[in-house]
């Protein structure tokens, strides 16, 4: 069995190789949603929203917002559980949908679904006739409400929906505004037959895996997308770091050139922390629900990154009323020296460029 020995150094650079933020930047939104093989959809946009922020961190200000509309809309990408996913890649999650019911016998969603079964028929007639709907266009005939202790407490609709996308039934066609639009699953995803289940998974695995370059076999259950590959890879060990690792192995043995980059809170270089803290020393928290006062970095502050090393955040708002990108503080993790401030410096200029904002900055 092959084991390789890493330094933490390796570790990172393999990492950030892998989700295409070295200096060799993907050539289009393609190559960058294909390469990470996701881009999570997020309607906070604080600076931008999640999906834009990710693909500007990659493109520069050679993305454009219209590109990822465009590539909706001609479903060379398609939404899967707020996740915009290539289409191709969707032979990779239909054996799942097609087997949900029976996957988890006697759990309330199925038993719920069961008893909602004429409102679900009726769902899907509405969409089969006038499809695609908005959600608040679809008829609540649910004989029993769906209870929650969450925001979907007596949602009924949109709690059908979501386990009809479970099911494969139905799929976001689109959205208008921040409403997503419904409708039949087979009008909006590509006809390729399913991979088998077992098969399935052990794809999605191997491309989580290229996507993130190095990985734990296990760790902590995320909702929707993991960020654990399984028996993806050969295994390593990364020198300082406790327990072991899957690894992509195409990826070791690169030269590495980096640059920097601003990357969303929601960025999967750092979307699993603990990783983030394992590989990179980096101590990161989403403080938007924090009250002000407790917050050490701001808002929505965007992680930066500095060739192999994650260095600080950036604190900053786009003001679009006010016309402005407004830095209020950038935080040095480690005091910055004279290339990483003009680095990140060009990054922040860059981004207030794209946004189409003027940029100030602290006093």
């Amino acid at each position: 069995m092959t084991v390789h020995h890493l330094s933490r150094l390796d570790a990172r650079r393999v990492a950030v190789r892998a989700q295409l933020l070295d200096a060799r930047r993907p050539t289009g939104l393609l190559d960058v949603v294909r390469g990470l093989t996701l881009l999570q959809v997020d309607p906070i946009a604080a600076v931008a929203p999640n999906a834009h922020l990710v693909s500007w961190s990659r493109l520069g200000s050679a993305y454009a917002t219209t590109d990822l509309a465009t590539a909706l809309a001609d479903r060379r990408l398609v939404e899967l559980r707020a996740m915009i996913r290539p289409a191709e890649d969707l032979v990779l999650y239909r054996a799942d949908m097609a087997h949900w019911e029976g996957a988890e016998p006697g759990t309330r969603g199925r038993e719920w679904l069961r008893a909602n079964d004429a409102c679900r028929r009726d769902v899907l007639d509405r969409l089969r006739s006038s499809g695609p709907l908005p959600s608040r266009d679809l008829p609540d005939t649910c004989a029993v409400p769906w209870r929650s202790t969450g925001w979907t407490n007596n949602r009924n609709i949109t709690q059908m929906l979501e386990y009809l996308v479970l099911c494969g039934e139905v799929a976001v066609a689109g959205r208008r505004g921040g409403d997503r639009l419904w409708d039949l699953a087979d009008r909006v995803y590509p006809a390729d037959p399913a991979l088998p289940r077992d098969e399935a998974k052990r794809v999605r695995d191997e491309r989580r895996l290229r996507a993130l370059g190095i990985a734990r076999a296990r760790t902590t259950a995320l909702p929707v997308e993991p960020a654990d590959v399984a028996e993806a890879g050969e295994q390593a060990v990364v020198e300082g770091v406790r327990g072991t690792w899957r690894v992509d192995p195409a990826l070791l043995g690169q030269p590495f050139s980096g640059r920097a980059a601003l990357l969303s809170p929601f960025d999967r270089l750092v979307h699993d922390r603990k990783r983030a803290v394992e590989l990179f020393g980096f101590d990161y928290q989403l403080e938007m629900y924090k009250p002000a006062a407790k917050r050490r970095w701001g808002y929505f502050a965007l992680p930066v990154l500095h060739g192999d090393a994650l260095v600080g955040k950036l604190d900053a708002t786009a003001d679009r009323k006010g016309g402005v990108l407004r830095v209020d503080a950038v935080h040095e993790d480690v005091p910055f020296d004279r290339a990483t401030t003009a680095a990140v410096r060009a990054e922040i200029e860059d981004l207030a460029r794209w946004l189409e904002l003027d940029l100030v900055l602290p006093a």
